[in-house]
């Protein structure tokens, strides 16, 4: 422990003097508390030492409230165990988890007593969200890459509102990407011929089947693409050089050509379709030993290209059709009134709460503009495009309370409560009936709010939690950028990697399991190429199933996964700073501070020279001497 200053030995008195005077508790407990502090916390944490630039001295432990963020700081420490530090004396655990407890009930009582909450900054939708949001209002997909710039992730999540800054470039490609899509979505019978190209990942080993495409085939991808118009396209199937081997071709799974060297000229309706190229497998294997000993075929799928539309014959009538059309006016009379009905309700769900008149009428305006330079359907198109370059749609506005002085806590109400939800669990915004629910008042009834959120769990399009939270907060997105020195390492492997996390968390969240079964779980989820790298024996096949991990295999939890350990190591070989700060900063919510000023990154012998150690030598000789 180091000495004390005179300083600190008088704020002792009067940290002391404060608790017992403390009218909340007890005076034994008051004095318990601050005892604690006083003899393991306050020998380091002074004005003097300042250690973790972090100062106890004179902070009033019976008013917690008064600071608070250091008081949060302090707890976090302490239930982590990274308080006191190794070396130190220490109290018992029951003496630690008792004043953790105490100081945790201390600052809930001074939050319910004098509730601080912050401004709900305006927070643009990040391009994950855009995409999903017209794919829930217009039951269209979108190559959201193709319109929208990367959202800047810099601090760990793509969606905070201090970083989804706007540019006038962004405000271009906003009122772009809405014309594209209000065209996309009616139908455009101008649409010019386009040439576009679906790539697979060139370290992509296709020596055996793929996950989600035809049994009995290797290789290859699947893609969903949108035709445009009724017309004819030309498909390509870009491949190595040849070396044998069949390529089918399927249309929404239906055969629609043999293999040829030329390019394809099919009949496709407009609208959505999945179109799949892949090679038929004609091989054998005798067992699992001589699968992954080639290297990723180059005579395998290397892309497809579709060019169109050619000769069209119509728009067609396509899902996002259906969704935006839901009246179809006889006479030129009832044009106006379907257009009302068709923009409030489009323009409802895009900014997520019903529109007053006033509002409607500037989005009308653009329908009349529309439909004097063209027909119904040009109008209804203006519109859409309108709304979707609206702010109320492109933001997610939480509206100030006129009645409430400036500063003034107040509840959320249902429509915001609703975009909340909806943005954290899907991603994208409420459903028809989550935005009925808010309009009755009754999401914010804690009975109603859990039938909701577990209503949403249960759709598909909770995969976005997993897909944009999980993977961004456990650092799944760094394997994208990751080429560990091996060769066994290929782009099957970091998917896999990447499924077997995703798929934990997943389970984790649809069967309410602990939240501590992400470190312990005696199960995980494989496919025969991953059950192979870890030297589980008896998986078989590119599905992944969840088995239960061997006592002798150390797989179990994130910390056994092959993306953790791979994106918190370097290249060639494990780190123990990195991995050790990952678990700080992203399991335990307490990143390791900053290091002391000049501290010793090398280590020099007697004469002067550099010692060669390993990281272990190194990272054990800096235990010895913290300093």
């Amino acid at each position: 422990m180091k000495k004390r200053s005179a300083l600190v030995v008088t704020a002792v008195v009067v940290l002391a003097g404060i608790a017992a005077a403390s009218m909340m508790l007890s005076r034994d407990d008051d004095a318990a508390t601050v005892a604690l502090i006083d003899e393991y916390c306050l020998g380091c944490h002074n004005p003097v030492d300042l250690s973790g630039s972090l100062n106890l001295a004179g902070i009033p432990v019976d008013d917690v409230g008064s600071d608070a963020e250091t008081w949060e700081q302090v707890v976090r420490k302490l239930k982590t165990g990274m308080m006191p530090p190794a070396g130190e004396p220490r109290p018992e655990r029951a003496a630690l988890d008792a004043l953790t407890a105490e100081l945790e009930a201390r600052l809930d009582r001074a939050a319910q007593a004098d509730p601080i909450v912050a401004p709900t900054p305006l927070r643009r939708l990040n391009r994950t969200e855009y995409a999903n949001a017209i794919r829930d209002l217009l039951e269209l997909d979108i190559d959201v890459s193709t319109l929208l710039p990367l959202d800047d992730s810099s601090e760990g999540f793509d969606n905070i509102a201090s970083s989804l800054g706007v540019s006038p470039a962004l405000v271009e490609a906003y009122v772009s990407a809405g014309m594209k899509i209000s065209r996309w979505a009616l139908g455009d019978p101008t649409a010019p011929q386009t040439l576009v190209t679906y790539s697979v990942p060139p370290d992509l080993a296709q020596d055996r089947h793929l996950d989600g495409l035809p049994l009995g085939t290797r290789g290859g991808l699947s893609v969903e693409h949108l035709f445009p118009l009724d017309a004819e396209y030309e498909i390509r199937i870009r491949r190595g050089f040849a070396r044998g081997g069949r390529v089918d071709l399927l249309l929404d799974g239906e055969p629609v050509a043999a293999d040829g060297p030329g390019p394809l000229r099919i009949p496709v309706t407009a609208g959505p379709h999945t179109l799949t190229a892949t090679l038929v497998d004609t091989r054998r294997s005798d067992g699992i030993d001589d699968i992954y000993s080639a290297p990723a075929s180059t005579a395998g799928i290397q892309g497809i290209e579709i060019d169109g539309p050619l000769n069209p014959t119509g728009i067609g009538e396509t899902p996002s059709r259906q969704r935006v059309l839901i009246c179809e006016p006889l006479t030129p009379a009832e044009e106006p009134a379907c257009a009302a009905e068709i923009v409030t309700l489009l323009a409802t769900r895009a900014f997520r709460r019903p529109l007053s008149p006033e509002e409607l009428g500037p989005l009308l305006e653009f329908y009349e503009a529309g439909r004097r330079d063209g027909n119904f359907e040009t109008g209804i198109q203006q519109a859409l495009a309108r709304v979707l370059v609206d702010p109320r749609f492109l933001y997610r506005v939480e509206r100030d309370r006129p009645a409430l002085a400036a500063g003034a806590v107040h509840p959320v109400d249902d429509y915001e409560l609703a975009s909340r939800l909806s943005f954290f669990l899907w991603s994208s915004i409420p459903d028809d009936e989550l935005l009925s629910v808010a309009a009755g008042g009754r999401l914010g009834q804690p009975d109603e709010l859990e039938r909701q959120v577990r209503r949403m769990l249960a759709d598909p399009k909770a995969a976005a939690l997993v897909d944009n939270f999980a993977s961004q907060w456990l650092f799944l997105r760094e394997l994208e950028s990751v080429t560990p020195d091996s060769d066994a390492f290929n782009e099957n492997l970091k998917q896999a990697m990447v499924t077997e996390t995703k798929l934990l968390f997943d389970t984790i969240v649809r069967q309410d399991l602990s939240l501590t079964t992400l470190l312990d779980a005696d199960f995980t989820f494989v496919d025969e190429r991953l059950a192979a790298h870890y030297g589980i024996d008896g998986v078989r096949g590119s599905h992944f199933r969840r088995i239960d991990v061997p006592a002798d295999i150390p797989r179990r939890g994130l910390l056994g996964h092959g993306s953790i350990l791979t994106i918190t190591s370097v290249t060639n070989r494990t780190s123990p700073v990195i991995r050790g700060s990952w678990i700080l900063e992203t399991l335990l919510g307490s990143p390791a501070p900053v290091p002391p000023p000049n501290v010793e990154t090398t280590l020099e012998g007697d004469d002067g020279a550099l010692i060669d150690l390993s990281v272990r030598q190194r990272l054990e000789a800096h235990r010895e001497n913290p300093n």
